[in-house]
């Protein structure tokens, strides 16, 4: 089956940048400068341009980020920060940073706690809350950092089935949920699902479980839900109820190299979480952070490409007559009909990444948003995949 894919038609970590810093150190010892402009990949240093991100020629559309970013306000912060490298980062920069926060989620700045991505809160939470009890949470949910627990010995999941629509089902997670509980982790917008649960139902569930135990709720993608505002749990802290919110920098921000995570609690819930983080965010991620949270222009930038690429899928997923679920994140989980583990290797073969199977869900497969060039190879190369 042939598909027209005409733009015309669709819309009718620390880890990283640490990374490649050191390795332009290491390159350069002993070197004598050239007399020449300098520039990021002067033609004599011999960096590859694809030493970071995907290979060259490869569509990666298998893990969640947004190519998009970061945006220039973190790029020139980055290059300030860059040129600072020699200091430890200023407590100043973390306080203006956290302060930024709070003042946009009608907080107070002791509520929140940044961290090197929000992987390492949510592996903060699940060491502070795991020895207390069971982390029930849906079968699907994004667990690698409950794992993380896990594997240390200091947690164990209860995993809840999920709705026969793919949703997370709260009252059966809410019925599992006791005073011997250590945590309820949720995440919403789901992901590998990518569906938001109803404000008005998951707000009264998580108000209802609080009161037996500290409910967690991931809102990794929430900025890219149709209604962020109404959908996201940060007014019942302020309520009182015993809830966390995290969040991240790497999807709409388009910063998952840069690490910056963070979450909303309480005052005594965030300084618990602070003296758990295993590390200190780089000056660079701060600088970053700071430069780009209130950049209106490129989240609307932002939200509006993963928007025309998301469609791009959707359409190309209907015409082929497949079943998927209704995303509200920069991702799109569908079933093809064939196992997820041979699509995944069929498009490698075509040098596009996708995600392979995810538990027993053998026949679903998980595409990212990219550049929405990278969009069009898979949504041409789909139909090939699946002999339509």
């Amino acid at each position: 089956m042939t598909i027209n894919l005409t733009r015309r038609l669709m819309l009718t970590g620390a880890m990283g940048s640490s990374i490649a810093g050191a390795a332009a150190c290491v390159s350069s010892v002993g070197a004598v400068k050239p007399a020449v402009a300098e520039a990021a990949f002067p033609p004599s240093a011999g960096v590859d341009p694809y030493l970071l991100g995907p290979p060259e020629g490869v569509a990666l559309l298998s893990r969640n980020e947004n190519p998009y970013g970061p945006a220039k306000s973190a790029l020139d912060m980055i290059e300030y920060a860059a040129s600072k490298g020699a200091f430890y980062t200023s407590r100043d920069a973390q306080v203006m940073l956290v302060e930024m926060i709070a003042e946009k989620n009608g907080v107070s700045p002791e509520q929140v706690a940044v961290t090197t991505g929000s992987g390492e809160v949510l592996s903060a939470i699940a060491l502070i809350y795991g020895p207390n009890g069971p982390i029930v949470a849906p079968r699907l949910f994004w667990d690698t950092t409950a794992l993380y627990a896990v594997n240390l010995g200091m947690a164990e999941i209860q995993r809840v089935p999920l709705a026969k629509d793919m949703s997370i089902d709260l009252p059966a997670i809410e019925a599992k949920v006791t005073d011997q509980t250590g945590l309820v982790q949720l995440c919403n917008p789901n992901n590998p699902t990518g569906l938001v649960s109803d404000a008005a139902t998951l707000q009264a569930a998580v108000k209802r479980m609080a009161t037996k135990t500290t409910v967690l709720v991931d809102e990794a993608y929430i900025e890219l839900s149709d209604d962020p505002a109404a959908n996201s749990c940060v007014p019942l802290i302020n309520a009182g109820h015993d809830v966390i919110v995290t969040r991240t920098f790497s999807k709409i921000y388009g910063m998952a190299g840069v690490r910056v995570g963070y979450s909303i609690s309480s005052a005594e819930t965030a300084e618990k979480i602070r003296a758990t983080a295993m590390s200190w965010s780089p000056s660079l991620s701060i600088a970053a952070a700071i430069g780009c949270y209130n950049d209106e222009k490129f989240l609307a930038m932002s939200r509006s490409k993963i928007q025309e690429g998301r469609e791009m899928v959707n359409m190309t997923i209907d015409t082929l007559g497949l079943e998927r679920l209704p995303s509200q994140t920069n991702f799109v989980y569908f079933k093809s009909g064939k196992e997820a583990n041979a699509v995944q290797k069929a498009m490698a073969e075509r040098q596009i990444s996708v995600r392979g199977q995810y538990m027993d869900y053998n026949e679903w497969t998980r595409v990212s948003m990219g550049k929405i060039a990278d969009v069009e190879r898979f949504c041409k190369a789909l139909p090939e995949v699946l002999g339509a």
